[in-house]
């Protein structure tokens, strides 16, 4: 695709300007350090992810390379799952669902990795007489016994047992009131992870194995002790979050209260548990997909102050892609610089002090995986080895200090440097992936090659290339919806602040923020951005910070083309490629299907098969939906090339599929898609709003692309027919668009997915220039749905509102997902979406739908403002890109058009909408047209 860059980063226009890059608010900036992972600032060149914590007295670098995951190459695919297809179908079709979804789940999901037996080391564990001293006891010496804060919500890996499965003592007391002394007692957990035996003065009062089930012990009075009672716990966790996870509510506490009594009356129980690991070895869970790990932490201690440091701030500066941190420490103004360089595959951290002989700390390395090993590697580096439990990947990272003045001493898995002038730390890192079949890669060759590059290189040298190959991206676009005097505020306090003070100028920053993050996690060559980025702290993410294909990762590349960031969709299209190859494998093994097919979610290792239940992982329109971001992408490039040779192969191969999988429904005479669900909600069915309208688009792409590149005349054919074929969207009977084909909608139903609104956004199966009544019935839908939902849902909704022209709503719905995470779904303190947890999804899907309110081309023309909130009068854009290959800069007055210019890249036909005002005219390629407010071309 041919660049035009753009020449200035301030000009006039139509006699208005159009204000400069220095103008924006591009920082995120804090004053104090990160307290969790949440709070911490990430930085990412598309492979090594870094979240930076900023503390004074020790500062915590996390990392992660992109490439490091559980699991191994292996075989994915039940053998033959298409054998059962059709029993599926007809037991769906005669309304027998329950017996459809336990025949799926016996013989049509996809093959777990390798499991063990738990029977034996249950019974090992649960041998107490052949340990030394029974933790059960009420009178064992747990003096030596460490403590850990309990409940945590997502485990007790979260706070202090990262990395920890298997047999856990938790210990708790508490004094038994005298108003209780003869009455039964409620012992209230909460849930806990995964199975438990809970003791009470050293007798067994309950077990439960069941991990989504709260326990409620009743504890007779005959058991209990005047005075000090003890609780012990055994929990048993194979994998995931394990320990005491309390409750949905996290405010709600542990509590022992009498039997019939109220909640009010209840005793809390301390926070504070001790705890001993009995065996940290349990056998194998099997796991239908891999998990994204972290890699390690790099770790400086400095020297405690004499006085508590001041003038302390820390900050990401959106338009270097560089954090800083600043503070004063007994009279000295010390200064770190921290990025990560996409040319020299590097992260950087720079220490500087306004005083000389002012720096002295250690760095070490340090990891949460089991089998890790740091070592001295030199005068002034250490490495990190990591391998992933029970898996094929392992990584390496070195460490290298290099100081100005002072002294410099690596031993003990430290470097420790004292009265230091200045000093830069380097960090590469690498694993042994290769690709999806191949692990055979050399980690610390690649690490060391990679620190070695850096041999004659200064860092003003580093960090020149650092900002070309950054800015080159960054650059593209400018915003400003307005100064705000919130911009003086601390981020945190502005997203506090944010519903009620209308900071427009946080707007205008989240987008450029959702930009930054999609630059930092997908460049070219590297792979897509999963549910978290690049940036995961845990061993056992949430939903394996994996690919979710059935919205998730689609919408972290909704910025990609009209954000103006083209290239950081490269990474999604090679993995389409390979779930191409795999999910050939998946189509024959389970469809009996030419083509591929891609179900709700895949891995680094292109896992394509059905996952976890019946009920929602039957969904075969994932690769459908990723299609139509090739077309995409040659919608806004007009690329015949990429068509060609990359998108219409991969788009093909998905029409074949569906040619064959498609039956016709008995009732309706139309084609219906199924099995298969409507995410991920309503059990297993035939036939969903959401596939058709994907199938529908599919096959609309297909045969634009094989008339475009005349080819495939026959085979047009027949998806003209498949297309006319299938089901239509419906009206239901309370004027809502179908969600199923069938008409069974709840009104009341206020589930985070709204699928059967695809074809509102991101498709354009329904428009208003198509159905307006069909749009209405999307809409009233929408209404029914609520406004309420988790991060990445109130980032759908956006999109969808201003699809309805509703500014206003749009507007709505920004302020919810800029809002505390504390309150449900909303932005964490460094502006990382909250579903909660993390997923990073939201934070693209909203900064696609503020530009989307500005800019909108699915209809086949420029729709100016089409959504414009009242609250954004004023304001500006430039360089949002539009389909049929242009770019546009436009400016608003008083809500109303005031300027814009258009740049063609491709040399198409123009077509401007504007309030009922319609501009046609010719363009030529690499030519920039001015507009003025009336929609006239200007000469």
């Amino acid at each position: 695709m041919i660049k035009y860059p753009r020449l200035a980063l301030s000009f006039v226009f139509a006699g208005l300007s159009f204000g400069n890059l220095q103008a924006q608010d591009l920082k995120l900036w804090y004053n104090q350090p990160a307290q969790q992972w949440t709070d911490a600032l990430p930085l990412g060149n598309g492979r090594i992810g870094a979240m930076v914590f900023g503390g004074v007295n020790q500062e915590h670098i996390q990392f992660n390379e992109e490439t490091l995951w559980t699991g191994s190459p292996r075989e994915y695919n039940m053998p033959d799952g298409a054998k059962y297809l059709n029993e599926i179908r007809q037991l769906l079709f005669a309304g027998k669902q329950r017996q459809a979804e336990e025949l799926a789940a016996r013989h049509f999901m996809g093959l777990k990795s390798k499991e063990e037996e738990r029977a034996p080391w249950l019974a090992k564990v649960r041998d107490l007489k052949k340990l030394k001293e029974d933790p059960s006891s009420a009178s064992i010496n747990d003096r030596n016994w460490k403590t850990i804060q309990l409940p945590a919500i997502n485990g007790w890996e979260t706070v202090g047992l990262e990395g920890v499965d298997g047999a856990v003592w938790l210990r708790n007391s508490f004094v038994l009131p005298d108003s209780w002394i003869g009455k039964d007692l409620v012992f209230d957990l909460g849930k806990i992870r995964d199975h438990d035996f809970t003791y009470v003065n050293g007798q067994l009062v309950g077990t439960t194995d069941n991990a989504s089930d709260g326990r409620r012990y009743v504890v007779a009075a005959g058991k209990l002790r005047k005075g000090l009672n003890h609780i012990s716990i055994q929990v048993l966790n194979y994998f995931d979050k394990g320990g005491l996870v309390g409750y949905k509510d996290v405010t709600r506490p542990l509590m022992v209260y009498p039997q019939g009594a109220s909640e009010a009356q209840a005793l809390k129980l301390s926070k504070t548990w001790k705890y001993k690991i009995q065996d940290d070895n349990p056998p194998l869970v099997g796991a239908y997909q891999a998990s994204y790990q972290p890699f390690g932490d790099i770790m400086l201690t400095f020297p405690a102050s004499r006085s508590k440091a001041s003038a302390y701030k820390r900050e990401l500066d959106l338009s270097t892609a560089i954090s800083r941190t600043t503070y004063v420490s007994d009279g000295v103004r010390y200064t770190r610089e921290y990025f990560v360089s996409q040319p020299d595959q590097v992260i950087v951290v720079r220490l500087t002090a306004d005083k000389k002989k002012s720096i002295s700390f250690q760095a070490g390395l340090r990891s949460s995986h089991k089998q890790s090993a740091v070592r001295v590697t030199g005068p002034n580096s250490l490495s990190l080895a990591v391998q992933v439990k029970d898996g094929a990947l392992k990584g390496e990272s070195i460490l290298k200090v290099q100081a100005t003045g002072g002294k410099t001493i690596a031993k003990d898995g430290q470097i420790a440097v004292s009265k230091a002038d200045e000093v830069l730390i380097y960090l590469s890192a690498a694993t042994n992936y290769k690709d999806y079949k191949d692990v055979s890669g050399n980690p610390a060759a690649i690490a060391k090659a990679d620190m070695d590059k850096l041999a004659k290189r200064s860092y003003s040298d580093l960090r020149e290339a650092h900002l070309k190959e950054y800015q080159q991206y960054f650059n593209r676009l400018s915003v400003n919806f307005g100064s705000s005097p919130q911009s003086a505020l601390p981020t945190d306090q502005r997203i506090e602040q944010f519903a009620r003070d209308n900071d427009l100028a946080l707007a205008a920053l989240y987008l450029q923020y959702g930009r930054y993050l999609l630059i930092s996690t997908s460049r070219p060559g590297t792979r897509p951005a999963n549910l978290q980025g690049i940036w995961n702290d845990l061993l056992t993410p949430s939903w394996g910070s994996k690919y979710t294909t059935n919205i998730n990762l689609e919408m972290n590349y909704w910025p990609a083309e009209g954000l103006n960031l083209s290239e950081m969709h490269e990474p999604l299209f090679d993995m389409i490629s390979e779930l191409s190859e795999t999910g050939a494998e998946t189509a024959k093994k389970y469809y009996n299907a030419p083509g591929f097919v891609v179900h709700h979610n895949t891995d680094i290792w292109r896992g394509t098969a059905p996952i976890n239940n019946s009920n929602h992982g039957i969904w075969v329109t994932g690769g459908a939906w990723l299609s139509t971001h090739l077309w995409e992408h040659y919608n806004f490039s007009q690329d015949k090339e990429f068509l060609k040779n990359k998108a219409y192969p991969l788009m093909r191969q998905l029409a074949l599929f569906f040619n064959s999988y498609l039956v016709k429904d008995p009732q309706t005479g139309f084609l219906v898609s199924g099995p298969t669900n409507s995410p991920e909600q309503g059990g297993l069915v035939m036939g969903t709003a959401m596939d058709h309208q994907i199938i529908r688009d599919l096959y609309n792409a297909c045969i634009r692309a094989s008339e475009i590149l005349n080819t495939d005349a026959e085979l047009r054919k027949v998806m003209k027919s498949n297309r006319d074929r299938l089901t239509p969207n419906k009206i239901g009977r309370y004027g809502q668009l179908q969600e199923w084909t069938v008409d069974i909608d709840d009104t009341t139903n206020k589930h985070r997915h709204v699928s059967h609104l695809w074809g509102v956004h991101p498709g354009a199966d329904i428009t208003w220039d198509k159905d307006p009544e069909m749009m209405k019935a999307a809409r009233q839908s929408l209404i029914y749905r609520g406004d309420e939902g988790t991060g990445w849902s109130l980032a759908w909704k956006i999109n969808f509102w201003s699809r309805f022209k509703d500014g206003n709503h749009a507007w709505k719905m920004v302020h919810m997902l800029i809002s505390p995470a504390a309150k449900g779904g909303g932005s964490y303190v460094n502006l990382f979406d909250a579903h909660p947890p993390f997923q990073i999804d939201g934070n693209f899907g909203g900064a696609a739908g503020i530009a989307e309110m500005l800019l909108q081309s699915h209809s086949g023309y420029l729709d100016l403002l089409p959504a414009l909130p009242s609250a954004l009068r004023d304001g500006e854009i430039k360089g949002l890109r539009a389909r049929g290959g242009f770019e546009v800069d436009v400016k608003w007055q008083n809500g109303k058009l005031s300027a814009l210019e258009v740049l063609s890249t491709a040399g198409n036909s123009c077509t401007i909408k504007y309030q009922g005002r319609e501009l046609t005219f010719p363009t030529v390629r690499g030519k920039r047209y001015t507009i003025n407010a009336a929609l006239q071309l200007m000469k």
